[in-house]
């Protein structure tokens, strides 16, 4: 277990607070995001605080894996983001448990979760939960799930992120300018 990767989550959140703080609401969600800057540009950045959904994720016994950017800062990125993508293997335990993560971070619309990837909003984050079966290029993302890794974070709790290795292939089958970018970046940051 790698207790500097919720360090490094806690010192982003912090830093993503401060950047967004003189910064007034435009009205770009997360699907105004563009392919270069991603969504610390949105809306998705001000007040932007995942560890309360990580946590109750935890209290709910979810296997879901955190992916995207927020797994890249885990990394060590130094690139902020505005949204906590994850992904789950789409069973109906991991739904309910998703769910009643979601619901005990203040989310009152709770998402179908019929389709391979659908978006959320809670209290502070906001994001796409993926499965396996939303594509990814010619990459198979289900043993992404047996191989993440996971850190304690100071608060008590356990967080599942997904494997350097696999969020740099995760990065390069999606192929955008940012995800090609970050991928390079973390190949830098590899021990």
């Amino acid at each position: 277990m790698n207790d500097t990767a919720a360090l490094l989550l806690r010192q982003a959140v912090h830093r993503t607070q401060e950047a967004t703080r003189e910064r007034a609401a435009t009205g770009r969600g997360p699907e105004d995001a563009d392919d270069v800057a991603g969504t610390f540009s949105t809306d998705g950045a001000l007040g932007f605080d995942p560890l309360p959904l990580l946590r109750a994720l935890h209290e709910a016994g979810s296997g879901a894996v955190v992916i995207g950017q927020v797994a890249g800062i885990m990394h060590g990125s130094a690139e902020l983001t505005g949204d906590l993508d994850l992904l789950w293997d789409g069973s109906p335990e991991e739904g309910r448990a998703l769910h009643e993560a979601l619901a005990a971070t203040g989310c009152t619309a709770l998402p179908e979760l019929d389709r391979p990837q659908v978006e959320y909003q809670a209290a502070g984050a906001s994001g796409d939960l993926c499965t396996p079966a939303l594509p990814w290029g010619a990459m198979d993302v289900m043993p992404c799930l047996a191989r993440a890794v996971s850190t304690l974070d100071p608060a008590g709790f356990a967080i599942r992120y997904v494997d350097l290795d696999d969020l740099i292939r995760m990065r390069r089958a999606l192929g955008r300018p940012k995800d090609l970018r970050r991928a390079a970046e973390l190949e830098a940051l590899r021990p």
